[in-house]
């Protein structure tokens, strides 16, 4: 049975993500989503009684959440054609001032549950799978006071790049997706509304409908709005520490 796998799906890109794919990819039976909210991922599934659902309760926080999603993608054995890796978090302020759990909280998410759980699903994709992974504008250069989300998300690209040149004779395409503040929960977790106040805000559906237009294209990396485009070209160009001071929040 054809599935996607989504991480992150009880709300925003993620609960997105699972609408636009059961309308752009017919051929989908099953989805499995992941989330720390099972009630939310189980009302999202009564939404689309066509389709059949997976949902799966787990913290990816805690390590034992790969041990049970192996185990169980091993007893299903799905047939993943898409793999979208969402979860994260984020936090505002000096890293010498915020706690060393909120720090690793971070770096847990968005770096180690989401490589593996990539690397859990990966034996379950063939020729023609796609991966899309979330990433950031943040990983374009060092963001002081996200200092670690930045580098998280910097991660992620990077992680997405010399992953896609590992699958490319496996003909699975991998996508990072860059797109700048949202209006999401993720905003309601950092604490700070007011973050990036002066920057153009990206609406999600319209992020989730590119990003999988640039996974149906193979693309590697996708970032919305020219804004943003121009923000990637010049952070290549420019010093980072002249980006650093024009990116202090």
């Amino acid at each position: 049975m054809k599935a996607a796998l989504i991480t992150g799906a009880s709300a925003g890109l993620g609960l997105e993500f699972t609408r636009q794919i059961a309308r752009q990819f017919p051929e989908i039976e099953e989805f499995w989503l992941i989330a720390r909210r099972i009630g939310k991922l189980e009302e999202l599934a009564q939404q689309m009684p066509e389709k059949k659902f997976v949902c799966i309760g787990l913290d990816l926080t805690d390590e034992r959440s790969f041990r049970f999603l192996s185990d169980k993608l091993e007893e299903q054995k799905p047939d993943v054609r898409l793999l979208v890796g969402n979860a994260g978090c984020g936090i505002a302020g000096d890293v010498a001032d915020t706690a060393q759990s909120a720090l690793m909280r971070v770096v847990d998410l968005n770096v180690r549950a989401l490589t593996l759980v990539t690397a859990a699903v990966i034996p379950y994709m063939s020729a023609g799978a796609k991966i899309i992974h979330i990433s950031s504008i943040a990983g374009f250069c060092p963001t002081p006071r996200m200092t670690v989300y930045s580098a998280s998300k910097a991660y992620v690209s990077a992680f997405s790049g010399g992953l896609s040149e590992e699958l490319r004779p496996k003909g699975i395409s991998v996508t990072a997706v860059c797109p700048g503040p949202m209006k999401t929960e993720f905003f309601e977790e950092v604490g700070d509304k007011n973050l990036f106040g002066n920057l153009p805000w990206c609406d999600p559906e319209q992020v989730v409908s590119g990003a999988l237009r640039a996974a149906k294209k193979g693309r590697l990396f996708y970032t919305p709005t020219r804004f943003y485009k121009f923000y990637r070209f010049v952070a290549k160009l420019l010093p980072m520490k002249l980006m650093m001071k024009a990116t202090h929040v």
